[in-house]
């Protein structure tokens, strides 16, 4: 992967983003996905934020490699605060961590938040509580998907602030949209987590050490959920 041929992964991200967008990538790596984007023309200035070093000096080469610094502005900063307010970000993307931490970029990160922006996050599991900090924040999901590349399965979601928004424990924990578009790439992804759930649960219940009956309740919970989503 470079700034010409993105991942999978993050070309489906890309096309998330809106044409003409001004564009904060957070945790942006080398600062592939908004090099990229600005040289399609897709977009129109980009933030590439990051916290750790190394990955800020690449993402710097990346850009001036590109002749792009008039365009694309790195800097090093804790999530969201690599934005700021003359940027004007209208998209925001995060991609390639837990769903966790993403949602606590957000959640620390509410003060640069004007509440206009598209969010695009690429979680790499923890959905849940990321939808959790979605619906309410006043989020809503306006698209999702499940992608599999390299054996792993990835989830994108895209929502937008809208106000008061609800979603039932089951939808947050499977996503809304997807639990009724079924598409064959979330499917196996469910029959794949229900294998693995349910030998846990094996494993639990004939374990000599007692677990936390909350614990073992909610996989049941899970495992139930799972089987009758699949039928």
């Amino acid at each position: 992967m470079n700034q010409n041929t993105l991942s999978m992964r993050l070309e489906r991200v890309a096309t998330h983003i809106p044409n003409g967008a001004r564009l904060a990538d957070i945790g942006s790596d080398h600062g592939y996905l908004p090099v990229a984007l600005m040289r399609r023309g897709a977009i129109t200035v980009a933030v590439a934020g990051e916290v750790a070093l190394t990955p800020f000096h690449a993402a710097q080469r990346t850009v001036r490699e590109n002749h792009l610094d008039a365009h694309i502005t790195v800097r090093q900063a804790n999530g969201l605060a690599a934005i700021k307010p003359e940027d004007r970000i209208s998209a925001i993307s995060i991609c390639g961590m837990g769903g966790e931490t993403i949602r606590d970029i957000l959640e620390h990160g509410k003060a640069h938040l004007s509440g206009g922006e598209r969010l695009i996050l690429q979680p790499n599991g923890g959905e849940q509580p990321l939808r959790l900090w979605l619906m309410e924040n006043g989020y809503r999901i306006l698209s999702e998907e499940v992608l599999r590349e390299s054996r792993f399965d990835y989830e994108i979601i895209v929502a937008e602030h809208v106000g008061p928004v609800t979603y039932t424990d089951k939808e947050l924990y499977f996503g809304p949209l997807q639990m009724q578009a079924r598409s064959p790439e979330f499917l196996i992804k469910w029959q794949h987590k229900l294998r693995h759930k349910q030998k846990t649960l094996s494993q639990i219940t004939r374990a000599e050490r007692a677990l936390p009956q909350e614990r073992v309740e909610s996989l049941a919970r899970q495992v139930r959920w799972i089987n009758e989503l699949l039928i």
